[in-house]
Order: C-alpha cells, then structure tokens, then sequence
C-alpha cells in the first residue's frame, strides 16, 4: 500500500463485510471466536479495511475498525465512477471492473459492492470471478482500486487537457 493517507477520523462510515465464528474445541469444551472483515470509507475517495478478532461480536466489530482506519488509501473516483477499466486478482479472487454512466448504480456482489458504496464510487459495473471468500475479494477489489490511474495526472503528465484524455 504505496498511497497510504492519514485522513480525519469522524468522518468514516464503516461497514461490516463478513463476520465469521470460530470454534477451537479443547478438552474443557468449546471456546467460540468472532472474526469481522469490516470497511471504511469518506464517500470522497478514501477506504480502508481490516480485520478484528475477539470473543464477542462487538469487540470484534470494533477492532476491524480501528485496523481500517490504519490502512487508508486513497482512490481516484471521476463523476461518481471510476475512470477507466481495471481488473486485479488477490488469492482466488479475481475482480474486473468497469465505468458506467451515471444512473446505473453499483451493479456488483455482497463484498464487492461494501468496498465500492464506502469509497464513494455510485456508478459501476462489477464481475468477480474465481473464489468468493470475502477476504479475499475485499483484498482483490482494494488492489484493483490503487491501480486506477488519476485523469488529471495523466493529463498533466501527458500536457493535454482532460477531454483528450478519454476522447483520445
């Protein structure tokens, strides 16, 4: 994670991804854990995600906060979509996705869709492919998300306008 940022703290809404219990028998009985994927985003291109464990659901919930919000990134998001295709893999998981026009919603899956709604992206087209493992597939579309390249970066690196970034 090259782009890490520090970003302010109460502005985040946070969503549980995944919650997961545990059971480890030992020969006392059985102890249950709670595992919670949980993502955290400022609708304004910023998301984090992370990983809490405890004995309790709500402790559990709250440090998979607290680790998203160590964990922030910073993505480039164009007129609520994302600027240009992208597919990335992490483990199993494969993610593809693709800008859309404004009114066509988040068309993607359960973790999928978490990450995308928390950064603040309102119009794409998701497909994953592979594994669907929640970890994995946050961890998959996170990655694909870095890669997007910023338009007006390319622009200014390019020393064209905007406009003939996408109509080339």
């Amino acid at each position: 994670m090259a782009n890490r940022i520090i970003a302010n703290v109460e502005e985040f809404t946070e969503k549980l991804v995944a919650l997961n219990r545990v059971v480890k028998v030992t020969k006392g009985g059985r102890t249950f854990t709670f595992a919670a994927i949980v993502v955290v985003g400022d609708g304004k291109g910023v998301i984090g995600y992370g990983l809490g464990k405890a004995g309790e659901v709500a402790a559990a919930i709250t440090k998979g906060t607290e680790s998203a919000k160590k964990n922030l990134v910073k993505i480039p998001v164009l007129k609520g979509t994302i600027p240009h295709e992208i597919a990335a893999k992490f483990g199993g998981a494969e993610v593809v996705l693709f800008p859309a026009s404004p009114g066509t919603g988040v068309v993607a899956g359960g973790a999928m869709r978490a990450v995308l709604e928390s950064v603040g992206i309102t119009d794409v087209l998701a497909k994953s492919k592979g594994s669907s493992n929640p970890h994995n597939l946050v961890k998959a579309t996170v990655a694909a998300l870095q890669k997007l390249r910023d338009p007006l970066q390319v622009a200014k690196d390019r020393n064209i306008s905007l406009n003939k970034v996408f109509n080339g």
